[in-house]
């Protein structure tokens, strides 16, 4: 048993007949037996779309709206917790990481409720001052399911805070925002609320976030393969910034399709997963996608009808992880990445730079100097960053055929 620079423990080897099937990627499935629930080991069993009773065509449809963006760098759709396909841009495959931006979110928000399973936070509904002493202000009104549902009222400026991913400290940043109207109001999604989670669970718990992300979830369900972003401070991003495989994001979106429990282990309360698959917000506009969609727990509701309950992970430029408990499904994409590499943010001789003008005119003057060789992003500086080609467009334009199509793969 081996531990990486994240301190993830690596999965033990298989020692079981069953478990050699589930390593090798063996499929072994028939439609008499496809109604089982398997786990992933080192890697996941794959099946065809007949052996799991469903139209292969469907999902070649959702795979081809997917592609009709050029920024797509991977998909992949599983069933039963069966691989059943996956497509890679040229150049990019299973190995390759993707950075899941706001996606994120949701990984962090599965440490409260791991906390609150352990009597480290009681409730939800716990004012953030009773964490946060600094909060014991203005904002003192503010609960944890205020920032989990962005509620906050916390400021909101035009920049929507993207200042704080140019900041060296983005939780001294965080710790910054006053109150900009009475919480539980207003829906604004505010990075600052998630940012202030790695604060909540430092001093709930003692230990930094990104550990806790490592120990109590990924070990368990073996996404080992990852990278697990700080600010230039060292706080865990918990509002961003997780690198890792399309196979790997989808064991978490696997983890919630199974209300929280991993092989027989309940690694997240069935009642947590039960209140943040609960729609909050509903019908939120968006200035890319034009379908109404909801909101709760740092999870968007993609959609919730007779027809389906659809929830998703979701990151900036297009990355997603969607999650269909009732047909034991996950659907994930990302957009195309180029590593800078380290897990600890340092601009470099940018960061001269990060505090002049509005976010659009630094990542212009970034382009420039990168695109004259003065500055190379990949090489002169760590972060997590997407270039132009990673930027969704007609994948945001096709999101609600891409919903109806992921909804239809179920259908008989």
């Amino acid at each position: 048993m081996t531990e990486n620079k994240n301190g993830i423990i690596n999965a033990r080897p298989c020692v079981a007949l069953i478990a050699l099937l589930f390593c090798f990627g063996v499929s072994a499935q028939t439609p008499e037996t496809a109604l089982i629930q398997h786990y992933p080991v080192q890697d996941w069993t794959q099946a065809s779309a007949e052996e799991v009773n469903l139209d292969q065509s469907k999902i070649d449809h959702l795979f081809d709206l997917s592609f009709e963006d050029a920024a797509t760098q991977g998909v992949a759709f599983f069933k039963n917790g069966l691989l059943v396909g996956e497509r890679y841009a040229e150049g990019y495959d299973k190995d390759s990481h993707g950075t899941s931006w706001s996606m994120a979110k949701s990984f962090y928000a599965a440490l409260v409720g791991i906390s609150i399973d352990r009597g480290e936070i009681d409730s939800l509904d716990d004012p953030v001052a009773n964490y946060l002493d600094y909060f014991n202000d203005e904002r003192r009104d503010i609960t944890i399911r205020h920032l989990l549902d962005m509620t906050s009222g916390l400021e909101m400026p035009s920049h929507e805070h993207e200042n704080m991913f140019f900041s060296a400290d983005h939780l001294a940043y965080a710790k910054s925002v006053g109150v900009e109207q009475k919480a539980g109001q207003v829906f604004e999604y505010n990075n600052v609320n998630s940012m202030l989670l790695a604060d909540i669970l430092l001093q709930a718990t003692g230990e930094p976030a990104d550990k806790l992300l490592a120990e109590r979830i990924f070990n368990k369900i073996g996404l080992t393969d990852v990278v697990l972003w700080q600010d230039g401070a060292g706080n865990p991003l918990t509002y961003c910034c997780v690198d890792t495989t399309v196979r790997q994001y989808s064991r978490f979106g696997l983890l919630f399709a199974r209300n929280g429990n991993w092989n027989g282990e309940q690694i997240i309360s069935a009642d947590y997963v039960d209140e943040t698959f609960t729609k909050v917000w509903s019908d939120l506009s968006s200035s890319t996608i034009e379908q109404d969609r909801g909101y709760s727990l740092h999870w968007w509701i993609s959609k919730h009808d007779e027809e389906a309950v659809i929830f998703n992970a979701s990151g900036k430029f297009g990355q997603y992880v969607f999650v269909d408990r009732a047909n034991d499904v996950v659907f994930t994409r990302i957009t195309k990445y180029h590593s800078t590499g380290g897990t600890k943010q340092d601009w470099g001789i940018l960061k001269y730079i990060n505090w002049i003008g509005t976010v659009k005119f630094r990542l212009a003057v970034a382009s420039f100097l990168d695109s004259t060789g003065i500055v190379k992003m990949e090489g002169n500086l760590k972060s997590p960053v997407t270039f132009e080609d990673g930027t969704s467009k007609e994948f945001f334009e096709n999101y609600s055929d891409i919903i109806d199509a992921l909804v239809d793969v179920s259908k008989p």
